[in-house]
């Protein structure tokens, strides 16, 4: 059975450093993979510098113009992050609907319910609007049950303890 949509979630570092792996292994298998960031503010990601170099084949967009993270924002701040991270949902549904990437991560995108600037329902709308073709994987700290039904396969990513 193909993984199509896929979760990693859990208190432990790395699901973001996992997803990314996925999409670098499909840039060296000649296929296209977005990688869609929320949550993570303004500021360029560590990482931004590696993807740049292999684009056109994995392509990183994030629409959030603070450099603070949503809770310490004031709340005109706040309102207009939220426009932002609504809009990047939109352009999330248009990437998966296209077809045009084969892998498009949605990563932090399950912080979204937890800060209430999207629910469970709009999440599964977005990807419902999935075109056959194209894997996802969704990141982020909490998993929702209702979320748990749009996954085919989930991974827990949590730190033991020693």
């Amino acid at each position: 059975m193909k993984e199509a949509v896929k979760i990693y979630y859990g208190d432990g570092k790395g699901k973001t450093a996992a997803a990314l792996g996925y999409a670098v292994r499909n840039a060296g298998l000649g296929k296209r993979s977005t990688i869609i960031q929320f949550l993570k503010g303004g500021a360029v990601p560590k990482e931004a510098g590696v993807m740049e170099r292999l684009e056109p084949e994995v392509r990183l967009f994030r629409f959030e113009k603070s450099d603070v993270p949503f809770k310490e924002l004031s709340e005109k701040e706040q309102e207009e992050e939220a426009l932002n991270i609504r809009n990047t949902l939109n352009f999330s549904k248009k990437v998966l609907s296209t077809g045009e990437s084969d892998l498009v991560v949605l990563d932090e995108v399950l912080g979204l319910v937890d800060e209430g600037l999207a629910t469970d329902e709009e999440l599964i709308q977005v990807l419902e609007a999935r075109n056959d073709a194209t894997e996802v994987i969704l990141t982020g700290w909490k998993l929702d049950e209702k979320l748990r039904t749009a996954a085919d396969a989930i991974y827990r990513i949590d730190q033991e303890e020693r």
